[in-house]
């Protein structure tokens, strides 16, 4: 039972309609359309379906990423997948993995990891040398490699937050207005209760628009990290 606006975000709080098993498998059609090219033919729906891919795909071309062996296709598959959990997070019931920073952190540290150490085993004296640029100022030279560490070392950190506080927040908004509209329509306030349900669903259609940004926004970071990728 819920009994706090934040019940929402507990994975242990489960009943029966808590679809754990449904967002799970929901979210595996990226893996049957992301190349369905290769085993049929285009068609309108198709196309439609392959926007996201193309979006990010467009990003990835304009970054240093293309280098990278398969990096595009990564990065396609976790927008997709992003945009699922954020899209079913917003069903009834349906608990909502991407406001938990465990989910979050877990999909960007790997990424961020894997770059990192890319860039190292690759070109150990360039991604030494970019910790401090050439012609930086004798003052500067023993604090600014900390700094680039430092900032390096927050990127997994501020995109797991990023993600999990907007959609986190999107959810409790979701909730309070759903809670007045609740004792609006006890109290017999109709007319209240008719402008309440139409502000949820007006921020029910920006939630989703939320939900697609924020996995563009991610994936869209992630690329630009590999423009540090020596």
């Amino acid at each position: 039972m819920m009994v706090d606006i934040f019940s929402s975000f507990d994975d242990h709080n489960s009943t029966l309609l808590s679809a754990h098993f449904m967002s799970w498998t929901l979210s595996l059609w990226s893996l049957f359309f992301i190349n369905s090219s290769y085993w049929i033919n285009s068609s309108n729906m198709m196309n439609i379906m392959n926007l996201p891919k193309q979006a990010i795909n467009i990003q990835t071309t304009r970054s240093f990423s293309m280098n990278l062996g398969g990096f595009s296709l990564l990065i396609s598959s976790l927008f997709i997948t992003i945009i699922n959990f954020n899209m079913l997070g917003l069903m009834p019931y349906v608990f909502s993995t991407t406001s938990h920073l465990a989910m979050t952190f877990t999909l960007a540290l790997p990424l961020w990891l894997s770059l990192i150490m890319s860039s190292y085993m690759n070109n150990p004296y360039s991604s030494l040398a970019f910790m401090l640029p050439l012609g930086t100022p004798s003052f500067l030279i023993p604090f600014l490699p900390i700094i680039e560490t430092l900032s390096i070392m927050v990127r997994p950190i501020t995109l797991a937050i990023r993600l999990a506080a907007n959609i986190s927040a999107g959810h409790i908004i979701l909730t309070l207005i759903g809670d007045y509209m609740t004792i609006s329509i006890l109290s017999s306030s109709y007319m209240v209760s008719m402008m309440v349900a139409m502000l949820q669903i007006g921020y029910f259609i920006f939630e989703i628009g939320i939900g697609i940004i924020q996995g563009y926004i991610f994936s869209l970071l992630i690329t630009l990290y590999t423009d540090d990728h020596q």
